[in-house]
């Protein structure tokens, strides 16, 4: 049987005629992937937001033209159409075009909704996916999301609307109802309602907590508490997004707030 070569790691720019959606991580720019940062290299525009690793645009060739997208809660921001629009138009024009976000942009990240837009244009696209801040970010701050003969599932939720509300699409009955780990996303603003939610449709108000600010960023902070002090825990502390809410059993069997990750220090509170 004959092997299959093996793909040449280099960083050499990777000339993709059209648009690149690139997940960069969740924060930490050496943390994007080498397809990633290729893909970077090689654009003449990159279209990116808040929560992308933005300190990778400093190495980049000053031709490249850098649109900033962001969608600034209760301030300035781009719509999906618009960001869709803009693709559609540069790649259009010629231009190898790199949408960076941060995380991976197929998790919360409406990466789906550009690569449709796109593919109605008529446009190529392709998929760079990057490392997923639910799981990331718990690993860099020492904090398995499952443990064998302890947890073996994992939900990533996204948080940014309370239960109850018109928008949601989560069952929390259902997600009370499961004994893994959940991984909470966009969460700050509802930790307390969606903590009591669980908790009322049978969660153990016990089960620990964790919640993880800026991970990956020199600024990571970790605390910790139970679920059903969730809300005063993310008030108490001042949370400020983006953050990262583990909630189960590995948390407390963790080694957060004790680990020094790639380089990033964590220094936890516990409560």
């Amino acid at each position: 049987m004959t092997a299959m070569p093996s793909p040449s790691l280099t960083l050499d720019p990777d000339p993709f005629e059209g648009v690149t959606l690139v997940g960069g991580g969740p924060g930490d720019p050496e943390l994007i992937t080498v397809a990633g940062l290729r893909s970077l290299l090689a654009a003449d525009v990159v279209v990116t937001d808040r929560l992308a690793p933005t300190d990778l645009l400093a190495s980049l060739s000053p031709r490249v033209e850098v649109i900033d997208v962001a969608k600034i809660p209760r301030g300035r921001s781009t719509s999906q159409e618009q960001i869709n629009a803009l693709l559609v138009e540069h790649a259009r024009a010629g231009r190898r075009v790199v949408r960076l976000k941060g995380g991976d942009n197929f998790v919360f990240g409406r990466g789906l909704e550009e690569m449709e837009a796109l593919v109605a244009a008529g446009v190529p696209v392709r998929v760079v996916p990057g490392l997923s801040s639910a799981l990331a970010v718990p690993a860099l701050a020492g904090i398995s999301v499952t443990h064998r003969g302890l947890v073996q599932d994992v939900t990533v939720i996204s948080g940014h609307v309370p239960p109850g509300h018109s928008g949601g699409l989560v069952r929390w009955e259902a997600v009370a109802a499961l004994r893994g780990t959940l991984v909470l996303l966009m969460a700050v603003e509802n930790a307390g309602a969606i903590a009591a939610a669980l908790c009322a449709h049978g969660r153990d108000p016990r089960t620990p907590v964790a919640v993880i600010e800026d991970g990956s960023l020199p600024t990571q902070r970790v605390v910790q508490g139970s679920l059903e002090g969730l809300g005063a825990l993310v008030a108490e502390e001042r949370v400020r997004p983006p953050a990262i809410i583990v909630i189960g059993e590995t948390v407390d069997v963790s080694v957060a707030g004790r680990t020094t990750q790639v380089g990033r220090q964590s220094s936890g509170r516990p409560v």
